[in-house]
């Protein structure tokens, strides 16, 4: 195998991926998304939120190995099986109801073991409670059913200090609360040993707590809309080459 790959330049262990967003009006929700990050309206609070689902409470089916001296946990191949196991026993999942507030990176945040709008909604009503009653509250969020049931717009309507920005279909990845739910990701449920729900729950809020004491700071949005927008348009046009 590594010879062929050596005869024809290919690098299998390096590859790229992307989807391209169908919306019709992906430049305008692109830019809406953009200057609300940059240029943040006078007197308003802007969050991004979204909510990763079925985060689940997973255990090794063997204990790992105690780390050495200049060895990480995988890099011993002959131990690697004992020290990180492919099987392992599930004790449950929790769904993580999270808020970025863009000017301040303070998060707003809740477990919740199902992820409905009625959830949806009640993390709304906790995040009405801790801004102030005389600013705006401007959300950043994606698609998902959830954000657009008929109960959610009829709270929506009920409260008109909010308004929603939905990013563009597939585009999720221009919310950037994702980039603090990858954080997350990496540093608690990836490499964690959790036997239950709870544990994991307290995980997750003791990151979060970390995150205020040390990381929070103010998102800055440092990308061109305008190179993304070419960018996707280079996309349609290699998939219209090739088919």
């Amino acid at each position: 195998m590594q010879d062929i790959c050596k005869a024809h330049g290919l690098s299998p262990h390096r590859w790229r991926q992307f989807k391209l967003s169908n919306d019709k009006a992906f430049a305008g929700k692109l830019r809406d998304v953009v200057g609300l990050c940059v240029a943040p309206p006078a007197h308003a609070v802007v969050l991004s939120v979204d909510e990763p689902s079925q985060i689940q409470a997973l255990d090794r089916t063997r204990p790992g190995l105690p780390l050495k001296k200049g060895s990480g946990p995988t890099s011993c191949w002959k131990h690697a099986f004992a020290m990180i196991t492919h099987g392992c026993r599930r004790y449950g999942t929790t769904t993580l109801f999270a808020a970025l507030n863009v000017l301040d990176g303070s998060v707003i945040a809740q477990n919740m073991q199902r992820h409905r709008h009625r959830e949806f909604i009640q993390h709304l009503n906790a995040i009405a409670r801790g801004v102030p009653a005389g600013k705006a509250i401007h959300v950043i969020l994606d698609n998902c059913a959830t954000h657009k049931h008929a109960p959610v717009r009829d709270w929506l309507a009920r409260n008109p200090r909010w308004t929603f920005h939905f990013t563009p279909t597939s585009s999720s990845w221009l919310n950037a609360v994702e980039g603090f739910f990858a954080k997350l990701t990496r540093r608690r449920p990836k490499h964690g040993v959790f036997t239950s729900v709870a544990n994991l729950e307290n995980a997750i809020t003791r990151f979060i707590e970390e995150h205020h004491s040390a990381e929070a700071k103010p998102f800055k949005w440092t990308a061109d809309p305008d190179k993304i927008i070419a960018a996707r348009n280079r996309g349609f046009q290699m998939l219209q080459s090739i088919h």
